[in-house]
This record gives structure tokens, sequence and C-alpha cells, in this order.
């Protein structure tokens, strides 16, 4: 069974979380966009203080907000960087120019895994899915567990993510949220930014869904 704690983190107030298998205590760490050492304490604390065996960074897209404190998960516990191969380039060396764009002085080492639709993410018993998502970035994805959806910044409660940023397409943002809304209602959306909501609630009230 899956586990998740969620930290707000960073200047943006990304979601950063940490999700692990009840039985076996593996876990991944998804979007730690700290932008202090400070921030990177409380969540380090968090994995050690629970007994937790951090096995992956995964990244939902490359935007700064989102990947800037991986740097300091790596360095603490020595596991790969994970992100979609379209959003590669967004951090290691050839990602100082997307952080200077969003304002940031930090950026990621490079990743170590390149993810890719339909990839799985396995640790402990739990496996989750990488859905590519496309339309506030190019490499944006979702990770789907059993009943919960890691949206990233393509779904939020009541909104949807920016499109008007370098690398992102409206119309593919479309086809992304049709995909998404094929998922059942009863899904869990953790969502980049902003609190947690469901398939059911979005598709009742969100007004980016409605024409979809």
């Amino acid at each position: 069974m899956l586990m998740s704690k969620m930290f707000s983190v960073g200047c943006l107030s990304a979601n950063c979380y940490v999700v692990n298998c009840r039985e076996t205590k593996e876990a991944v760490i998804i979007d730690p966009g700290f932008s202090s050492y400070q921030e990177a304490e409380q969540i380090i604390s968090f994995i050690k203080s629970y007994d937790l065996k951090l096995k992956f960074i995964i990244n939902t897209h490359g935007h700064p907000d989102h990947t800037c404190g991986n740097g300091l998960i790596k360095s603490n516990f020595d596991v790969p960087i994970c992100i979609h191969k379209d959003d590669a380039y967004m951090i290691g060396d050839s990602g100082i120019e997307t952080a200077r764009y969003f304002g940031f002085d930090k950026v990621s080492p490079p990743a170590d895994i390149l993810l890719a639709d339909c990839d799985y993410v396995k640790f402990g018993d739990v496996t989750i899915k990488v859905i590519h998502s496309p339309g506030h970035s190019r490499g944006s994805v979702l990770f789907l567990g059993e009943t919960e959806l890691f949206s990233g910044d393509t779904l939020f409660a009541g909104s949807i993510g920016r499109t008007d940023f370098p690398g992102s397409s409206n119309l593919q943002m479309q086809a992304s949220l049709k995909r998404l809304l094929q998922f059942p209602d009863y899904f869990i959306v953790y969502s980049g930014h902003g609190p947690s909501t469901t398939i059911a609630e979005e598709r009742r009230v969100n007004p980016f869904l409605q024409d979809l």
C-alpha cells in the first residue's frame, strides 16, 4: 500500500511529496523544489525518522520550482534523478538558462534516468506508472498509483497549469487533460501546487475541463 506526505516548499509554494511503500518502507520523493537547506532538513529528517529507504527522485517536469532541491536530496541519499526525456534539458548544465528565466539561481544535477510514457517506477511493493502529459512543459508527466494521481502542474484544484511558458502548448494541454479525464472519479489528485482534489470534483467544478 502507498503512503504519502506532502510538504509545501520554495518561493512558489510547490508541493513536494514523499511517497513510500507501507510494507517495505522503500520510498520516492516527488518534486523536491525547496530553495533552502532549512526546508530540505525538514524533509530529510522526516525520511530518516521513519526509517524510509529512498530509492528515486522523480520530477513531474523540469521547472526549477520543482527540481531545484534535487541536488540536496541526491547528495544526502545518493539516489538517481528521474525526469521525462523531453524536460531533461531543463536540469544539469543545460538548465542554467531555464533557472534564470524563472528567477532561480540553483540548478538540479543532470538526470540519471530518462522517463518515457508508460514507464514504471517501482519501489517496494508499489508501482507508479508514468503518463506523459505535455502542455505545461514538453516533458510534463503524471505519476499514477492505484487510486492516486500526482499531477504536477498539469491539473490543480479548480485550475490547470500555465501554457504561456517556453515549451508550453495549449493544444497539448487540452489533449493531456482529455487523457486525464479518462481516470475514474474516485482517484485522488495530488497537484504540484495547492490542495488535493479528486477527478470527480474537477470534472464537476473545474472551468477548464467543462468543454473537453
